[in-house]
């Protein structure tokens, strides 16, 4: 066996490890690119399909496998359209040089100041009854919803949420997103919940915020136009009547998470 490692071993080349290593890094982008829309989901269910068209083969359960067989062959036509947003976008970003972009990890100074300006920003928007909605990116990625707003790429910051959401702005009736501590558009269109348990006194971003958390894990922030009443919504449920103070709680399970070697080694700051 050893020999038969080391006769293997020999006829690898400076080329073919240079081969695997370029092969592995993409692989990996393109992991990262899918793992940040709901495209993850499917992939998910095709490597699902595919284990049991294989497990069916090996026990020679011939109807299902022809089932799976059809079925497989009828979801690879499907996929470049299932995919299109995904291959779209992932075509802009090789083109704009953007697909080998390093990944963005918080320390705890950083932790610590992104809760803060979250904070005094959501006190001046309920002090002034100003109507906002501020969406938190988790596991689940949202590039779909920014795609259906405006760009912005900016530090989080009390000023800059302020100012998006001020009356009559051309960002104020959408939604924020933010991934990580920067946001990464405004504007954005999120999906209606079409639960009837909901309030009728609660208005559009109630609504959309609960819709866009039974969909993804997201965590979303609402202050109402209203009432001035902060809200939080996550996992298809809504919560009312939260202290600006107390938003620290919710957002406190995003960011502060175990510290590993690989998140340290890749960190960088945003400033």
């Amino acid at each position: 066996m050893l020999q038969q490692i080391q006769r293997i071993l020999s006829t690898v080349g400076w080329l073919d490890i240079i081969d695997i290593l370029i092969v592995a890094v993409v692989l990996y982008k393109l992991y990262i690119m899918i793992r940040d829309t709901r495209a993850v989901a499917l992939l998910k269910g095709l490597i699902v399909l595919l284990i049991a068209t294989l497990v069916s083969k090996w026990l020679s359960l011939n109807v299902i496998n022809w089932l799976l067989q059809k079925t497989m062959t009828v979801v690879l036509v499907a996929l470049p359209i299932v995919f299109q947003p995904e291959l779209r976008r992932g075509l802009e970003q090789l083109g704009q040089g953007k697909l080998f972009s390093k990944r963005i990890f918080l320390d705890e100074e950083e932790t610590q100041s992104l809760m803060e300006e979250i904070v005094r920003a959501v006190s001046q928007l309920a002090r002034t009854s100003t109507g906002a909605i501020i969406v938190f990116e988790r596991e689940t990625g949202l590039s779909d919803y920014a795609e259906t707003g405006t760009r912005v790429d900016g530090l989080v910051s009390s000023e800059l949420l302020n100012n998006i959401f001020v009356p009559n702005s051309p960002l104020h009736d959408g939604a924020v997103l933010i991934r990580a501590n920067r946001i990464m558009a405004a504007g954005c269109i999120l999906p209606l919940s079409d639960a009837r348990t909901l309030g009728k006194e609660l208005g559009t971003r109630h609504r959309a915020a609960l819709g866009l958390s039974e969909q993804v894990d997201a965590l979303v922030i609402v202050v109402s136009e209203e009432t001035s009443i902060i809200s939080v919504a996550q996992g298809g449920s809504l919560v009312r009547y939260i202290e600006p103070d107390g938003l620290k709680d919710y957002l406190r399970p995003l960011y502060i998470t175990k510290s590993s070697p690989w998140g340290e080694f890749f960190s960088r700051r945003l400033s």
